[in-house]
């Protein structure tokens, strides 16, 4: 047995399994600064992001950036500390979308096959989801085979905009087709908003983790559904964080006002449904609490979803908080809604 392996306490009858852990290899911290200082980064929200991170002393930012590097002994000492059992590990954003579709293409590969790895090493502690291209459609599609059927890796991460460029782009669509295929979901993750959204929010802070990811995030969401893509692919499964970025309060308005604009024609990029918005919201989208641990706004989108649509994440380690999970324990709900939060969802959604 694993060293690191928690004793289950017995007043717990479920494994703590977070979703949302980002992990950074030394060689991507090292090619974000090269982009950053040698000035060949286009996005504005990347190198504002980055450059913080990478250059900031302050001794917060400098344990994240050790931490997002760290796939041993340190990084497992903080789970126990946490009382998380496993991390489902996902590259830290951009990820490799922020280089050129060759360069990203060829990190996809060394980065999984690096990945599955260290899960070989503590396979009852991580598991994985991969890496992929967007900007390289098919060429990720066909990463995204390889790394569940032949690598173990559970799904794919997609760090919203890509080069400014959205997954609504029918020519993206393979990727939803292998993911389909393979019955294996795409989280997609914030990052910074694209050149068309981030002006504002940046001139005032707001561009980040604060606002800004939710708004580029929501936004990224909201264009698959009204793009018609879950028509296309209606067993396709997409993943939010930090409780959906907003959209569970969002359901009925999303519905009155689509319904008002498809009657009488407004947007002509408009897909014509099948369902409505909300039924794509709660039929195949789930949220993870990533950064969220507020009991009543959790319970509220177990209520707004389903209690099975809401899975547990920490967003280590840019919100390690060692006693989260107890804040998240106070969610007033039932024994079996409080196991499908940290344990079940997840075993089910992502094939643990």
């Amino acid at each position: 047995m694993n060293d690191h392996r928690l004793d289950m306490p017995p007043a717990r009858a479920y494994r703590r399994i977070a979703t949302e852990e980002a992990y950074a290899p030394p060689e991507l911290i090292q090619a974000y600064r090269r982009l950053i200082d040698g000035g060949h980064s286009d996005d504005p929200g990347f190198t504002s992001s980055w450059r913080y991170f990478l250059n900031n002393p302050s001794p917060r930012t400098q344990s994240i950036i050790a931490k997002l590097q760290d796939l041993g002994e340190g990084r497992l000492r903080d789970m126990d500390a946490a009382g998380i059992d496993m991390q489902l590990l996902s590259l830290a954003s951009p990820g490799i979308q922020v280089f050129d579709a060759p360069t990203a293409s060829s990190l996809a590969i060394s980065f999984n096959d690096a990945l599955a790895e260290h899960i070989a090493h503590h396979p009852d502690r991580y598991a994985g989801l991969a890496a992929i291209a967007p900007h390289a459609p098919e060429r990720a599609a066909r990463e995204l085979e390889r790394a569940v059927r032949t690598l173990g890796l559970k799904g794919a991460i997609v760090n919203s905009h890509t080069h400014d460029s959205y997954l609504d782009d029918p020519r993206c669509w393979p990727i939803f087709e292998a993911a389909q295929a393979l019955d294996v979901p795409i989280y997609l993750h914030p990052t910074s908003p694209s050149r068309g959204l981030i002006a504002p929010l940046l001139a005032r802070g707001l561009d980040g983790a604060i606002f800004g990811f939710a708004v580029e995030t929501g936004m990224h969401a909201l264009a698959l559904i009204v793009s018609g893509v879950f028509d296309r692919y209606p067993r396709l499964k997409l993943v939010l964080g930090h409780l959906g970025e907003g959209l569970p309060f969002w359901l009925s308005r999303l519905d009155f006002m689509y319904r008002a604009g498809a009657a009488t024609g407004r947007y002509g990029s408009w897909a014509k449904l099948e369902r409505k918005p909300s039924d794509y919201l709660r039929q195949n989208i789930f949220v993870t609490t990533s950064g969220m641990a507020s009991a009543p706004v959790i319970a509220f989108c177990q209520a707004q979803l389903g209690a099975d649509r809401v899975l547990y994440a920490m967003d280590y380690p840019f919100e390690y908080v060692a006693d989260e999970v107890h804040e998240t324990e106070a969610t007033a709900c039932s024994a079996q809604q409080m196991a499908q939060l940290f344990e079940t969802n997840a075993r089910s959604l992502f094939k643990l």
